[in-house]
């Protein structure tokens, strides 16, 4: 419990006195380093956020959620609880040649009617009709780009099934005619992956019907390790992955990074915090007169460390809340400030050619905000014990012979 005592004696340590300059400057320094800790990590964070979730929208928009596979037998669709979709599909991979070009990439195959209720197949970027009837093909832009090829054209696809003939065992190989050109968002899948019939994909490759794929789609792909185990347990004999395990590598770095970074930027905190032992340090002895007034007059060596603590806690708490509303402000407004300043310098921030997003990401998480906030005042609270103990123990009579 604060007497008003209490209450009165830290705020009048805490308002600004002419005598105090150097204290001042130390206590401001400690406000500004605290205020911008706070708010780099809260703006970090939220770029971090924001990039992953736009990354997750990005794989799981052109790929499965998740996938089953039989090992030796054909499955069933069953139906399960928040499936958008379910449909069979199957892939190989193939070389495809035009004229002078020669390009390896992975087929995906779909049936017509499935093939045009893929995202893929309806966002704005894509280029062309969907139909996607027996030796057709729909490729990507890069790959368009870097062989020249546009809808209407003709492309050989070479398979590694071989053909018998009097020369010997030569390699299966079909034409196939560009009719859309589509934009995953990400150059490497543009360029490598291709979607052909489904029909023609198993002709081509000699492919069993019996053993396509069953990929599924979810309402909340972000919760796709509980949509896994209900497929395991659907599909107990069959292999069972999900867009997280095909890019787990990739997810754990950003991770890795993600948590590396709030280390590093905590140290900013740290360091603004020890300020404030410097300025408590400053304080004590500039009232060394007035703890030993306050001693004299019944003060409890409990009630002077309180006093003490409480300066160096307000001090760390509204610089933590400046930075928090700095911070979340930033966050928010990240793509007008980035649009302000390229415009402004002349420089190309956040190029979208590096990486593949036209605005920068921006994702504000209450968890993280909240996290931050307690180590911030926490590192605040442990600074602010060692002056407020040293404040407690001072001799009165000491104090007040030599003031």
């Amino acid at each position: 419990m604060i007497t008003q005592l209490e209450k009165e004696v830290t705020l009048r340590f805490l308002k600004t006195r002419k005598k105090d300059g150097f204290l001042n400057v130390i206590s401001i320094f400690s406000f500004i380093g605290i205020s911008l800790g706070v708010a780099v990590l809260i703006i970090v964070m939220s770029v971090m956020n924001g990039f992953r979730s736009e990354l997750i929208n990005k794989i799981v928009g052109f790929n499965a959620h998740a996938v089953v596979k039989p090992y030796n037998k054909s499955i069933d669709i069953k139906l399960e609880k928040d499936v958008l979709m379910s449909l069979y599909s199957n892939d190989a991979e193939a070389v495809i040649l035009n004229k002078n070009n020669i390009k390896g990439i992975l087929l995906k195959g779909y049936l017509e009617k499935n093939f045009k209720k893929l995202e893929i197949a309806k966002n704005k970027e894509f280029i062309g009709n969907n139909n996607l009837k027996v030796n057709s093909i729909s490729i990507g832009q890069e790959l368009s780009f870097n062989l020249n090829l546009d809808i209407g054209d003709t492309i050989t696809v070479m398979s590694p099934s071989g053909v018998q003939t009097i020369v010997g065992s030569l390699p299966k190989q079909e034409s196939f005619k560009i009719i859309s050109i589509f934009d995953s968002g990400l150059s490497d899948y543009n360029e490598n992956v291709a979607y052909i019939n489904l029909e023609s994909l198993e002709s081509l490759f000699e492919k069993e019907a019996e053993l396509r794929f069953l990929e599924f789609y979810f309402k909340n792909p972000q919760k796709i390790e509980n949509y896994k185990i209900a497929l395991m347990n659907l599909y107990p004999e069959q292999l069972v992955y999900t867009w997280a395990d095909m890019n787990k590598s990739l997810f754990s770095a950003l991770k890795v990074e993600r948590n590396v970074m709030f280390i590093i930027l905590s140290l900013i905190i740290i360091v603004a915090a020890f300020n404030i032992i410097s300025s408590l340090t400053i304080l004590v002895k500039n009232k060394t007169r007035d703890i030993g007034i306050l001693k004299s007059i019944g003060v409890q060596n409990f009630s002077i460390k309180k006093i003490f603590f409480l300066v160096g806690f307000i001090i760390g708490t509204s610089a933590t809340l400046f930075g928090v509303i700095i911070g979340t402000l930033f966050s928010i407004y990240i793509e007008n400030i980035r649009e302000f300043i390229s415009s402004l310098f002349n420089i190309s921030l956040f190029p979208e050619e590096i990486y593949f997003l036209s605005t920068m990401p921006s994702e504000i998480n209450i968890q993280s905000i909240f996290l931050i906030s307690i180590c911030s005042i926490f590192t605040t609270i442990i600074v602010s014990i060692y002056p407020a103990f040293k404040a407690s123990k001072l001799d009165t009579v000491k104090t007040l012979k030599y003031e």
